[in-house]
Protein backbone atom coordinates (compact mmCIF):
# COMPACT_ATOMS: atom_id res chain seq x y z
CA UNK A 1 0.00 0.00 0.00
CA UNK A 2 1.25 3.56 -1.05
CA UNK A 3 1.45 5.84 1.68
CA UNK A 4 2.87 9.37 2.52
CA UNK A 5 5.65 10.89 4.59
CA UNK A 6 4.38 13.69 6.35
CA UNK A 7 6.49 15.82 8.66
CA UNK A 8 5.13 19.18 10.70
CA UNK A 9 7.33 21.85 11.79
CA UNK A 10 6.55 25.10 13.62
CA UNK A 11 8.75 28.26 13.50
CA UNK A 12 10.56 27.52 16.90
CA UNK A 13 9.95 23.36 16.92
CA UNK A 14 9.56 19.98 15.62
CA UNK A 15 5.74 18.96 15.91
CA UNK A 16 5.39 15.32 14.28
CA UNK A 17 6.09 13.00 11.70
CA UNK A 18 5.32 9.77 10.58
CA UNK A 19 3.50 7.55 7.80
CA UNK A 20 0.32 8.66 6.57
CA UNK A 21 -2.88 7.66 3.85
CA UNK A 22 -4.28 10.75 3.66
CA UNK A 23 -3.67 14.72 5.23
CA UNK A 24 -6.32 17.42 5.17
CA UNK A 25 -5.33 21.18 5.35
CA UNK A 26 -7.00 24.43 4.33
CA UNK A 27 -4.88 26.95 2.11
CA UNK A 28 -5.21 30.00 0.40
CA UNK A 29 -7.33 28.13 -2.37
CA UNK A 30 -9.93 26.14 -0.18
CA UNK A 31 -9.29 22.85 1.74
CA UNK A 32 -7.31 20.33 0.14
CA UNK A 33 -7.10 16.71 0.76
CA UNK A 34 -3.33 14.38 -0.30
CA UNK A 35 -3.21 11.36 -1.04
CA UNK A 36 -0.49 9.18 -1.93
CA UNK A 37 0.53 9.52 -5.82
CA UNK A 38 -1.10 13.26 -5.20
CA UNK A 39 0.88 15.46 -7.76
CA UNK A 40 3.62 18.18 -6.71
CA UNK A 41 1.94 21.41 -5.37
CA UNK A 42 3.37 24.30 -2.87
CA UNK A 43 0.49 26.08 -1.21
CA UNK A 44 0.16 28.71 1.55
CA UNK A 45 -1.43 27.51 4.59
CA UNK A 46 -4.26 29.13 6.28
CA UNK A 47 -4.76 29.23 9.90
CA UNK A 48 -7.25 26.41 10.63
CA UNK A 49 -7.39 22.58 11.83
CA UNK A 50 -5.61 19.88 9.90
CA UNK A 51 -5.87 16.23 9.89
CA UNK A 52 -3.94 13.12 9.98
CA UNK A 53 -4.89 9.40 8.76
CA UNK A 54 -2.09 7.80 9.98
CA UNK A 55 -1.11 4.10 8.29
CA UNK A 56 -1.77 3.14 11.88
CA UNK A 57 -3.72 4.19 15.00
CA UNK A 58 -6.25 6.72 14.81
CA UNK A 59 -6.66 10.26 12.98
CA UNK A 60 -4.18 12.72 14.03
CA UNK A 61 -5.72 16.49 14.47
CA UNK A 62 -4.26 19.74 15.19
CA UNK A 63 -4.21 23.67 14.64
CA UNK A 64 -1.81 25.26 12.52
CA UNK A 65 -1.23 29.33 12.00
CA UNK A 66 -0.75 29.47 8.57
CA UNK A 67 2.57 28.75 6.90
CA UNK A 68 3.48 26.81 3.96
CA UNK A 69 2.00 23.56 3.07
CA UNK A 70 4.67 21.10 0.28
CA UNK A 71 3.93 18.26 -1.42
CA UNK A 72 6.13 16.11 -3.96
CA UNK A 73 6.82 12.58 -4.51
CA UNK A 74 4.38 11.18 -1.96
CA UNK A 75 6.13 13.79 0.87
CA UNK A 76 3.80 16.20 2.56
CA UNK A 77 5.89 19.15 4.78
CA UNK A 78 3.79 21.96 6.72
CA UNK A 79 5.85 24.62 7.86
CA UNK A 80 3.51 26.42 10.10
CA UNK A 81 4.31 29.91 11.85
CA UNK A 82 2.92 27.41 15.04
CA UNK A 83 1.40 24.45 14.71
CA UNK A 84 -0.13 22.23 18.00
CA UNK A 85 -0.97 18.41 17.57
CA UNK A 86 -4.49 17.16 19.71
CA UNK A 87 -5.71 20.60 19.64
CA UNK A 88 -8.04 22.17 16.82
CA UNK A 89 -8.04 25.23 16.18
CA UNK A 90 -10.36 27.79 17.71
CA UNK A 91 -14.18 27.82 16.15
CA UNK A 92 -13.89 24.09 14.82
CA UNK A 93 -15.19 22.17 17.67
Amino acid sequence: MAELEVEIVAADHFVWSGAAKMVKARTADGEVGILPGHSPMLAILHAGEIAIEPVSGSRITGSVDGGFFSVDSDRVVIVADNAKIGEPAAGTR
